[in-house]
Protein backbone atom coordinates (compact mmCIF):
# COMPACT_ATOMS: atom_id res chain seq x y z
CA UNK A 1 0.00 0.00 0.00
CA UNK A 2 1.07 3.56 -1.07
CA UNK A 3 2.08 6.02 1.37
CA UNK A 4 -0.45 8.68 -0.05
CA UNK A 5 -3.19 5.82 0.39
CA UNK A 6 -2.46 4.65 3.86
CA UNK A 7 -2.91 8.48 5.01
CA UNK A 8 -6.16 8.81 3.20
CA UNK A 9 -7.41 5.37 4.59
CA UNK A 10 -6.75 6.98 7.89
CA UNK A 11 -8.09 9.96 7.50
CA UNK A 12 -11.20 7.95 6.26
CA UNK A 13 -11.16 6.25 9.40
CA UNK A 14 -10.65 9.38 11.49
CA UNK A 15 -13.50 11.13 9.61
CA UNK A 16 -16.08 8.57 9.99
CA UNK A 17 -15.15 8.10 13.31
CA UNK A 18 -15.66 11.76 14.41
CA UNK A 19 -19.21 11.20 12.89
CA UNK A 20 -20.17 9.56 15.94
CA UNK A 21 -18.52 12.44 18.05
CA UNK A 22 -20.56 15.49 16.12
CA UNK A 23 -24.04 13.94 16.42
CA UNK A 24 -23.32 13.17 20.00
CA UNK A 25 -22.36 16.91 20.02
CA UNK A 26 -25.60 17.71 17.98
CA UNK A 27 -28.33 15.67 18.26
CA UNK A 28 -29.23 17.08 22.14
CA UNK A 29 -29.57 20.36 20.59
CA UNK A 30 -30.87 19.77 16.87
CA UNK A 31 -33.19 16.56 17.64
CA UNK A 32 -32.54 13.60 15.79
CA UNK A 33 -34.87 14.32 12.43
CA UNK A 34 -33.07 18.20 11.92
CA UNK A 35 -29.81 17.29 12.27
CA UNK A 36 -30.21 14.44 9.87
CA UNK A 37 -31.75 16.19 7.65
CA UNK A 38 -29.25 19.22 7.65
CA UNK A 39 -26.09 16.40 7.70
CA UNK A 40 -27.70 15.16 3.96
CA UNK A 41 -28.58 18.15 2.94
CA UNK A 42 -25.20 19.93 3.71
CA UNK A 43 -23.39 16.60 2.09
CA UNK A 44 -25.77 17.21 -1.21
CA UNK A 45 -24.79 20.42 -1.68
CA UNK A 46 -20.93 19.54 -1.77
CA UNK A 47 -21.24 16.69 -3.74
CA UNK A 48 -23.68 17.75 -6.38
CA UNK A 49 -21.68 20.25 -8.08
CA UNK A 50 -18.82 17.98 -8.25
CA UNK A 51 -21.11 15.65 -10.31
CA UNK A 52 -21.82 18.43 -12.78
CA UNK A 53 -18.27 19.55 -13.35
CA UNK A 54 -17.89 15.76 -14.42
CA UNK A 55 -20.82 15.37 -16.43
CA UNK A 56 -22.77 12.50 -14.57
CA UNK A 57 -25.74 14.30 -14.37
CA UNK A 58 -27.52 12.16 -16.50
CA UNK A 59 -27.09 9.35 -14.85
CA UNK A 60 -29.48 10.65 -11.74
CA UNK A 61 -32.03 11.61 -14.11
CA UNK A 62 -31.59 7.93 -15.39
CA UNK A 63 -31.35 5.87 -12.42
CA UNK A 64 -33.25 8.14 -9.96
CA UNK A 65 -35.21 5.41 -8.66
CA UNK A 66 -32.27 2.86 -7.73
CA UNK A 67 -30.63 6.41 -5.99
CA UNK A 68 -33.70 7.29 -4.26
CA UNK A 69 -33.76 3.49 -2.63
CA UNK A 70 -30.62 3.61 -2.38
CA UNK A 71 -30.82 7.30 -0.09
CA UNK A 72 -33.24 5.82 2.20
CA UNK A 73 -31.68 2.59 3.05
CA UNK A 74 -27.70 4.10 3.03
CA UNK A 75 -28.38 7.34 4.21
CA UNK A 76 -32.01 8.31 5.40
CA UNK A 77 -32.36 5.71 8.37
CA UNK A 78 -29.14 4.62 9.35
CA UNK A 79 -28.54 8.12 9.90
CA UNK A 80 -31.52 8.87 11.64
CA UNK A 81 -30.85 6.19 13.88
CA UNK A 82 -27.68 6.92 14.59
CA UNK A 83 -28.53 10.50 15.44
CA UNK A 84 -31.40 8.89 17.61
CA UNK A 85 -28.32 6.54 19.39
CA UNK A 86 -26.44 9.59 20.02
CA UNK A 87 -29.05 10.58 22.42
CA UNK A 88 -28.70 7.92 25.02
CA UNK A 89 -25.55 6.19 24.22
CA UNK A 90 -21.68 7.41 23.88
CA UNK A 91 -20.09 8.00 20.32
CA UNK A 92 -17.36 5.00 21.05
CA UNK A 93 -20.46 2.44 21.50
CA UNK A 94 -22.06 3.29 18.32
CA UNK A 95 -18.82 3.61 16.68
CA UNK A 96 -18.29 -0.23 17.82
CA UNK A 97 -21.53 -1.41 16.63
CA UNK A 98 -21.48 0.67 13.32
CA UNK A 99 -18.37 -2.44 12.63
CA UNK A 100 -21.42 -4.78 11.84
CA UNK A 101 -22.28 -3.67 8.69
CA UNK A 102 -20.73 -5.94 6.75
CA UNK A 103 -22.03 -8.57 9.05
CA UNK A 104 -25.72 -8.28 7.83
CA UNK A 105 -24.12 -7.71 4.18
CA UNK A 106 -22.93 -10.96 4.09
CA UNK A 107 -26.03 -12.65 5.85
CA UNK A 108 -28.31 -10.33 3.39
CA UNK A 109 -26.14 -11.33 0.36
CA UNK A 110 -26.86 -15.13 1.28
CA UNK A 111 -30.25 -14.64 2.11
CA UNK A 112 -31.24 -12.72 -0.82
CA UNK A 113 -28.81 -13.42 -3.64
CA UNK A 114 -27.74 -16.22 -2.88
CA UNK A 115 -23.91 -15.78 -2.40
CA UNK A 116 -21.82 -18.15 -1.04
CA UNK A 117 -21.73 -18.45 2.53
CA UNK A 118 -17.96 -20.00 3.44
CA UNK A 119 -17.59 -21.61 6.93
CA UNK A 120 -15.09 -18.48 7.44
CA UNK A 121 -17.32 -16.39 6.83
CA UNK A 122 -20.48 -18.69 8.75
CA UNK A 123 -18.12 -18.16 11.70
CA UNK A 124 -17.64 -14.34 10.96
CA UNK A 125 -21.25 -13.71 11.27
CA UNK A 126 -21.67 -15.83 14.30
CA UNK A 127 -19.11 -14.54 16.24
CA UNK A 128 -20.20 -10.50 15.18
CA UNK A 129 -22.97 -10.85 16.88
CA UNK A 130 -21.89 -12.50 19.90
CA UNK A 131 -19.94 -9.49 20.40
CA UNK A 132 -23.11 -7.33 19.85
CA UNK A 133 -24.97 -9.54 22.84
CA UNK A 134 -21.51 -8.95 24.52
CA UNK A 135 -22.44 -4.96 24.44
CA UNK A 136 -25.55 -4.84 25.06
CA UNK A 137 -25.39 -7.22 27.82
CA UNK A 138 -23.14 -4.96 29.04
CA UNK A 139 -24.84 -1.69 28.27
CA UNK A 140 -28.71 -2.12 27.29
CA UNK A 141 -31.29 -0.50 30.12
CA UNK A 142 -34.58 -0.06 29.02
CA UNK A 143 -34.95 3.30 31.37
CA UNK A 144 -35.35 6.12 29.37
CA UNK A 145 -32.66 8.85 29.55
CA UNK A 146 -32.45 12.92 29.48
CA UNK A 147 -34.18 12.33 25.86
CA UNK A 148 -36.47 9.91 26.27
CA UNK A 149 -34.44 7.07 24.77
CA UNK A 150 -33.07 4.56 26.64
CA UNK A 151 -30.01 2.79 25.93
CA UNK A 152 -31.65 -0.83 25.20
CA UNK A 153 -33.65 1.36 22.21
CA UNK A 154 -30.29 3.18 21.18
CA UNK A 155 -28.35 -0.05 20.50
CA UNK A 156 -31.54 -1.57 18.56
CA UNK A 157 -31.44 1.68 16.47
CA UNK A 158 -27.88 1.28 15.93
CA UNK A 159 -28.38 -2.33 14.62
CA UNK A 160 -31.30 -1.48 12.24
CA UNK A 161 -28.97 1.59 10.88
CA UNK A 162 -26.07 -1.39 10.03
CA UNK A 163 -28.99 -3.89 8.56
CA UNK A 164 -30.01 -0.86 6.35
CA UNK A 165 -26.35 -0.69 5.14
CA UNK A 166 -25.93 -4.23 4.63
CA UNK A 167 -29.21 -3.72 2.30
CA UNK A 168 -28.02 -1.06 0.74
CA UNK A 169 -25.09 -2.65 -0.46
CA UNK A 170 -26.19 -5.77 -1.72
CA UNK A 171 -29.11 -3.29 -3.57
CA UNK A 172 -26.30 -1.02 -4.96
CA UNK A 173 -24.22 -4.15 -6.03
CA UNK A 174 -27.49 -5.45 -7.89
CA UNK A 175 -29.21 -2.21 -9.14
CA UNK A 176 -26.60 0.27 -9.66
CA UNK A 177 -23.38 -1.74 -11.13
CA UNK A 178 -21.99 0.52 -13.62
CA UNK A 179 -23.13 4.21 -12.37
CA UNK A 180 -20.43 6.59 -11.22
CA UNK A 181 -20.23 6.18 -7.23
CA UNK A 182 -19.96 9.82 -6.73
CA UNK A 183 -22.72 10.09 -8.82
CA UNK A 184 -25.05 7.43 -6.72
CA UNK A 185 -23.98 9.06 -3.43
CA UNK A 186 -24.39 12.65 -4.25
CA UNK A 187 -27.85 11.90 -5.52
CA UNK A 188 -28.98 9.37 -2.76
CA UNK A 189 -27.62 12.46 -0.45
CA UNK A 190 -30.24 15.03 -2.11
CA UNK A 191 -32.91 12.29 -2.06
CA UNK A 192 -32.12 11.84 1.75
CA UNK A 193 -32.78 15.39 2.21
CA UNK A 194 -35.70 16.01 0.45
CA UNK A 195 -37.71 13.31 2.07
CA UNK A 196 -36.32 14.90 5.88
CA UNK A 197 -37.38 18.23 4.69
CA UNK A 198 -40.71 18.61 5.99
CA UNK A 199 -40.14 16.21 9.43
CA UNK A 200 -36.98 17.98 9.77
CA UNK A 201 -39.53 21.51 9.87
CA UNK A 202 -42.18 19.72 11.49
CA UNK A 203 -39.71 18.79 14.58
CA UNK A 204 -37.17 22.06 14.06
CA UNK A 205 -35.95 23.12 17.57
CA UNK A 206 -38.00 25.86 19.65
CA UNK A 207 -34.63 27.01 21.37
CA UNK A 208 -31.78 28.10 18.44
CA UNK A 209 -29.04 25.77 18.62
CA UNK A 210 -25.44 26.94 19.94
CA UNK A 211 -22.98 27.96 17.65
CA UNK A 212 -20.79 24.66 18.73
CA UNK A 213 -23.85 22.80 18.25
CA UNK A 214 -24.04 24.15 14.20
CA UNK A 215 -20.45 23.94 14.41
CA UNK A 216 -20.72 19.81 14.62
CA UNK A 217 -23.35 20.04 11.91
CA UNK A 218 -20.99 21.70 9.60
CA UNK A 219 -18.02 19.11 10.47
CA UNK A 220 -20.80 16.47 10.79
CA UNK A 221 -21.92 17.22 6.69
CA UNK A 222 -19.49 18.16 4.70
CA UNK A 223 -15.89 16.99 6.37
CA UNK A 224 -18.01 13.51 8.03
CA UNK A 225 -19.89 12.96 4.79
CA UNK A 226 -19.07 14.98 2.23
CA UNK A 227 -15.55 14.87 1.83
CA UNK A 228 -15.33 11.14 3.62
CA UNK A 229 -17.32 9.86 0.71
CA UNK A 230 -15.33 11.41 -1.81
CA UNK A 231 -11.89 9.80 -0.24
CA UNK A 232 -13.93 6.67 -0.53
CA UNK A 233 -14.70 6.52 -3.90
CA UNK A 234 -11.09 7.29 -4.56
CA UNK A 235 -9.40 4.98 -1.89
CA UNK A 236 -11.68 1.94 -4.01
CA UNK A 237 -10.35 3.23 -6.86
CA UNK A 238 -6.69 3.18 -5.91
CA UNK A 239 -7.03 -0.22 -3.75
CA UNK A 240 -9.93 -1.36 -4.35
CA UNK A 241 -13.30 -2.48 -2.70
CA UNK A 242 -12.12 -5.28 -0.76
CA UNK A 243 -9.25 -3.39 0.88
CA UNK A 244 -10.83 0.17 1.08
CA UNK A 245 -13.19 -2.02 3.43
CA UNK A 246 -10.33 -2.40 5.39
CA UNK A 247 -11.54 1.53 6.86
CA UNK A 248 -14.29 -0.78 8.37
CA UNK A 249 -11.32 -1.74 11.16
CA UNK A 250 -10.14 1.96 12.02
CA UNK A 251 -13.24 3.62 12.73
CA UNK A 252 -14.05 2.06 16.30
CA UNK A 253 -10.35 2.64 17.15
CA UNK A 254 -11.28 6.61 15.94
CA UNK A 255 -14.81 6.45 17.58
CA UNK A 256 -13.54 5.59 20.75
CA UNK A 257 -10.60 7.85 20.80
CA UNK A 258 -12.41 11.17 19.76
CA UNK A 259 -15.18 10.24 22.57
CA UNK A 260 -12.41 9.78 25.21
CA UNK A 261 -10.60 12.99 24.33
CA UNK A 262 -13.28 15.53 23.72
CA UNK A 263 -16.49 14.12 25.62
CA UNK A 264 -14.38 12.35 28.52
CA UNK A 265 -16.18 9.00 27.55
CA UNK A 266 -15.24 5.82 29.61
CA UNK A 267 -13.50 2.76 27.63
CA UNK A 268 -14.72 0.04 29.79
CA UNK A 269 -13.15 -3.42 29.39
CA UNK A 270 -16.43 -4.68 28.30
CA UNK A 271 -16.33 -2.12 25.55
CA UNK A 272 -12.83 -3.06 24.31
CA UNK A 273 -13.90 -6.68 24.77
CA UNK A 274 -17.10 -6.37 22.55
CA UNK A 275 -15.29 -4.36 19.76
CA UNK A 276 -12.47 -6.58 20.07
CA UNK A 277 -15.20 -9.76 19.19
CA UNK A 278 -16.97 -7.63 15.99
CA UNK A 279 -14.15 -6.60 14.74
CA UNK A 280 -12.94 -10.76 14.34
CA UNK A 281 -15.67 -11.48 13.11
CA UNK A 282 -16.05 -8.37 10.68
CA UNK A 283 -12.71 -9.86 9.62
CA UNK A 284 -13.57 -13.41 8.94
CA UNK A 285 -16.21 -11.93 6.96
CA UNK A 286 -14.24 -9.68 4.73
CA UNK A 287 -11.64 -12.25 4.55
CA UNK A 288 -8.99 -10.40 6.18
CA UNK A 289 -8.92 -12.85 8.42
CA UNK A 290 -9.06 -16.64 7.30
CA UNK A 291 -9.35 -20.17 8.50
CA UNK A 292 -6.69 -22.18 8.20
CA UNK A 293 -7.16 -24.53 5.10
CA UNK A 294 -7.70 -27.57 6.82
CA UNK A 295 -10.64 -26.02 9.61
CA UNK A 296 -12.07 -24.51 6.71
CA UNK A 297 -12.76 -27.39 4.88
Amino acid sequence: MRVADLIALLTLAALWGASFLFMRLGAGEFGAVPLTALRVGGAALFLLPLVALRGQGAVLRQHWRQIVTVGVLNSTIPYLMFAIAALAINAGLSSILNATAPLWGVLIGWLWLNDRLSPSRLLGVFVGFVGVVMLAWDKASFKPGDHGVSAAAAIGACLLATLCYGLAANYTRRSLTGVPPLAAAAGSQGAAALMLALPAAWQWPRTTPSAAAWASLGALSVACTGIALVLYFRLIASLGASRAITVTFLIPLFGLLWGALFLGESITAAMVAGCAVILIGTGLVTGVLKLPARAAT
